[in-house]
Order: structure tokens, then C-alpha cells, then sequence
């Protein structure tokens, strides 16, 4: 099962499927607000709605293939389902928590790149907080470079993103409660981009040392979007972990 990042859909995995078609069957699902699912109208917790659509199609032992924000709900699906999970893969997790609680300063520096999204989130622009959340978390394509549709399905969508914050950044889920994580005992793969941003290295790190059963890779030449723009080394790198699985 495969659960995308924030302002994409399940679409996004396309690639990797094809990659692993030969070894597995991809299940990907549309997270709230996105692609087919039904409009975020912000009642309830995102991440908790997020889960639980998740947690329906967990119904046999399963391995499972997170991005970003899809990367947490799949942390979080195998530390409350681990004996339905049988392998776990986080791309790039946007899980602040853990590395708020190792290595502040790092997030910090995430924080200071993300201004002009949270400016135009402040006053409602949200073609500016769409783009500046896209420089930081985008594939390096520039803003007018990318198509007008992809665009505006951003913008769209960009006033989803702070309700994710309980989770991502205080944790309300408690994963990081003593004992929560000691769940996770399945094998487990962090992949980073070689170019991506100093918090994801931070944030993996602080994953790694808190996991039973992780390990970690880097994929070269790649940014936060790897399943997108490098499917054939992340598919490549979720094949080595089920041999092990």
C-alpha cells in the first residue's frame, strides 16, 4: 500500500508501480482533499482521517510505502497495525517531532526556508504560500514552469497543509510515547534525496536511532519528490527491503 504526499494524489506512484509490477500488486489510496476523495472541509484531525482511511485497507499483512506527509501516516499505520504490517518504507518523512526533540536547530532552519509559504498563508494568498511551499518541497521546478493545471490544483489544496501541524511537528498521535515506536520491529527504510533539504536528513536520523529495525539510503542525484522524478532507484531500494521482509 502506498500512501502519497501532500498536494499530489495517488497518481503519483504510477512510476514506482510500474517498477515493481513484476514483484507485488500496488495499493494507493487519495488522501483527503486530494485527487478523488471528498473535499478537506478541516473538521476532525487530518492526520487521524488520513490514518484511518489507511488502516481500512490494511486487512491482511501488508508492506507499506509512505511520502512526506503519506510517510507519517504509514509510521503511524505500522505502530498502531504492526501485525499487518510486514515492511515498512518512508520517503522523506515530514514527521518534525522527533527532530524538534534531537536536533532543534535543524528544524529551525526548515522554518526559516518555508516564510513565504507561511506569509501568504497569513494573508490569504494562497498562489504565494503554494509557491513558496513548492520551493522548498517541490521537485526544483520553477513556479511558471509548471504546467497551469498542476498549479492551480496546488493552490487549491495549499490551505490543507497547516492542519497537519498536531501531528507533524507535537505529535498528538503519541508515537513518540516510550514504547510506541518499539512497535515498529518489521524491517524499515528511510530514503532521502542527495538534494534535498537539511531537515530530512535530521528528521531520518532522529527516526533511525528510535526505530528497532531501520535502515537508511540516499538516492543520488534526487529531491523530496524521488518517486516522481527517480521511481526506478526508489522502486529499486523498496525491492531490496522485501527481499529481506
Amino acid at each position: 500500500m502506498a500512501i502519497h504526499c501532500t498536494l499530489a494524489h495517488s497518481g503519483a506512484w504510477a512510476g514506482v508501480a510500474k517498477v515493481l509490477g513484476e514483484h507485488l500488486t500496488l495499493t494507493a489510496y487519495d488522501l483527503p482533499g486530494h485527487g478523488k476523495s471528498g473535499d478537506w472541509t478541516g473538521e476532525g484531525d487530518l492526520h487521524q482521517v488520513s490514518t484511518d482511511m489507511g488502516r481500512a485497507l490494511l486487512t491482511q499483512p501488508m508492506d507499506l510505502v509512505g511520502h512526506s506527509f503519506g510517510a507519517t501516516v504509514a509510521l503511524r499505520l505500522a505502530v498502531e497495525n504492526p501485525a499487518h504490517v510486514r515492511s515498512l518504507t518512508m520517503i522523506e518523512p515530514v514527521f518534525f517531532a522527533p527532530a524538534l526533540a534531537d536536533e532543534p536547530e535543524r528544524v529551525q532552519a526548515h522554518d526559516d526556508l518555508v516564510a513565504d509559504y507561511e506569509q501568504g498563508l497569513a494573508d490569504g494568498d494562497m498562489e504565494s504560500a503554494a509557491r513558496g511551499f513548492n520551493r522548498v518541497w517541490g521537485d526544483g521546478t520553477k513556479w511558471a514552469d509548471i504546467p497551469k493545471s498542476v498549479r492551480d490544483y496546488m493552490i487549491a489544496r495549499i490551505r490543507i497543509v497547516p492542519d497537519g501541524t498536531p501531528m507533524l511537528f507535537d505529535d498528538n498521535a503519541k508515537l513518540l510515547v516510550p514504547g510506541a515506536l518499539d512497535r515498529v520491529t518489521m524491517p524499515s527504510l528511510l530514503i532521502e534525496g542527495e538534494a534535498s533539504i537539511d531537515v530530512v536528513d535530521a528528521i531520518n536520523g532522529a527516526l533511525a536511532r528510535r526505530l528497532p529495525d531501520a535502515r537508511r539510503m540516499v538516492i543520488e542525484g534526487a529531491g523530496h519528490m524521488a518517486p516522481i522524478t527517480h521511481p526506478e532507484a526508489v522502486g529499486a531500494a523498496i525491492h531490496a527491503l522485501l527481499e529481506v521482509s
